[in-house]
């Protein structure tokens, strides 16, 4: 398997070109993508869209993914770019986590279980072609929906507090599309108890947030609960 340039970096991963349809996600760490790859292809066979896993003739190391070479901005530079509003953007990012909690867990057999990405954000978001695609399942689990729906609001409302962040204006307004398409089906609790604690716990404890990053948590929490 010839590797070509690189195309991307991210916090843990590299993203090299392999030909005109596949490109190799590398783990720099060497983590082991077997269950990542395993959970792609089995949402991938349900309607959902993810990069399609391409099989290799000699396996791989356990830190490579062969995938499907998408095109497209992210929604990051769609928005940054002006070619998709964030109104638009909190839209689609609700109607993925609904539709991927339409599907019932790989593993789980409980009636409450889903899959869950709880990294789901505008840079993990593909604009093709052929509609959005969700890109980075390194952090998936099973659980409650909730937690999902409040790592995203958190994740985005860490951008929006950030006195620093370029894009804090348009993560605002994301946040507050996205919290509208939540219904009232999901109670994401408040700081002490529920799922919004539960996603700042795993925030405060990510290795990969630098600690402006974490010291960042107090007011994405205070935000989200304002825009609830």
């Amino acid at each position: 398997m010839r590797i070509g340039r690189l195309l991307g970096s991210g916090r843990s991963a590299d993203v090299f070109a392999l030909d005109d349809g596949r490109v190799l996600r590398r783990y720099r760490d060497g983590h082991d993508a077997t269950e990542e790859a395993a959970l792609m292809s089995y949402l991938a066979d349900r309607g959902f869209p993810v990069p399609v896993i391409h099989p290799v003739p000699a396996a791989p190391p356990r830190g490579d993914l062969v995938m499907q070479r998408l095109s497209g901005p992210t929604m990051l530079q769609a928005l940054a770019g002006g070619a998709l509003t964030p109104q638009q953007a909190g839209r689609i990012l609700a109607r993925l986590l609904h539709r991927l909690h339409g599907i019932p867990a790989r593993i789980s057999r409980a009636a409450d279980q889903r899959v869950l990405h709880l990294d789901l954000h505008p840079d993990n978001v593909v604009l093709t072609p052929q509609g959005p695609v969700v890109i980075d399942w390194c952090n998936a689990v099973e659980g409650a929906p909730g937690l999902d729906w409040a790592m995203s609001a958190l994740i985005l409302a860490q951008v929006a507090v950030d006195p620093d962040g370029g894009p804090a204006p348009l993560a605002h307004s994301t946040l507050s599309s996205l919290l509208k398409g939540l219904g009232g089906s999901v109670d994401l609790g408040d700081e002490k108890a529920g799922f919004l604690r539960q996603a700042r716990e795993r925030r405060a404890g990510d290795p990969g947030l630098s600690r402006r990053e974490v010291g960042l948590l107090d007011a994405a929490t205070a935000l989200v609960l304002g825009r609830l």
